[in-house]
């Protein structure tokens, strides 16, 4: 198995955009929380979220963010429902989420965007202050953050057997364990 430090590097080797590494953190970090809670593999869950846009600043374009990085992964050794599992995550490659993993990782990837727009409008910019109540409120306000897709978020919580709710206070506690590190403790 690849180690986090393996995927760190070629995380770090494709992508130089600070904001899209934090991303890469921020879904690790709730891909991690989700394993402990599913019963799922931390080490392997959180790499797989590291992972899952790690081509994206070189191949912003569907389809080949998924697929030129898919291959980069298979031809580095990486196991293969790791790659279903990342491949997954894009509607539009058709591939079914059928594992555990896959589900958390669409549920996860749409909302980590979602609770940073809102951490970042808090007087204080930090995640700590960050509230379900508060990215519930958001999620109906159209206008904002509009390139969140809400559908998807509600989906992921759904396919996952896990309420709205609880799916977002699941992935604030990971992403507030990661304070510092997504630049979001506060001022």
């Amino acid at each position: 198995m690849p180690t986090r430090e393996e995927a760190h590097s070629l995380l770090c080797e494709y992508t130089q955009n600070a904001n899209l590494r934090k991303h890469a953190y921020a879904v690790e970090a709730a891909m991690r929380l989700y394993a402990e809670r599913l019963g799922g593999d931390p080490d392997e869950w959180g790499t797989v979220g590291l992972l899952h846009d790690f081509d994206y600043e070189q191949y912003p374009q569907a389809p080949d963010h998924a697929t030129q990085g898919a291959e980069t992964l298979r031809e580095r050794g990486y196991p293969e429902h790791w790659i279903r599992a990342i491949l997954s995550h894009a509607d539009y490659m058709n591939v079914p989420r059928e594992t555990p993993m896959a589900k958390a990782l669409f549920a996860i990837d749409e909302l980590t965007g979602f609770i940073v727009a809102v951490a970042l409008v808090r007087p204080t910019k930090s995640i700590m202050d960050v509230e379900v109540k508060s990215v519930r409120k958001k999620m109906k306000d159209k206008a904002f953050a509009a390139a969140v897709s809400r559908e998807d978020i509600a989906h992921g919580a759904e396919a996952l057997g896990i309420p709205l709710d609880e799916h977002i206070a699941v992935v604030i506690q990971a992403m507030q364990g990661i304070a510092a590190e997504l630049g979001l403790p506060g001022s």
